[in-house]
């Protein structure tokens, strides 16, 4: 089994990320979610918060987030964001 998913990260202005990923942590309204390949479906309010994104060929991003709706199915997950900005590791 395929240990990855496709990974958008969407602002209102750009599209921010479109990559495969093995992981990812998000802030949740009822705090911090992780998402791994085959992740049951979820539909979730996110919060301010930092998200981690480990990439399938082993980098990682991370970015800062407003308010927004992440949403996982079929092995993929889109994160809406009002406003997004990409943190330096």
């Amino acid at each position: 089994m395929d240990p990855t998913y496709r990974f958008k990260i969407l602002s209102p202005k750009t599209r921010v990320l479109d990559e495969d990923v093995v992981s990812i942590v998000a802030p949740g309204e009822a705090g911090y979610l992780g998402v791994l390949a085959n992740h049951a479906p979820l539909i979730s309010t996110m919060k301010e918060g930092e998200v981690k994104v480990v990439l399938a060929n082993g980098g990682e991003r991370r970015f800062r987030i407003a308010s927004g709706i992440l949403r996982v199915s079929h092995n993929s997950a889109i994160l809406l964001a009002e406003s997004v900005e990409e943190i330096s590791v």
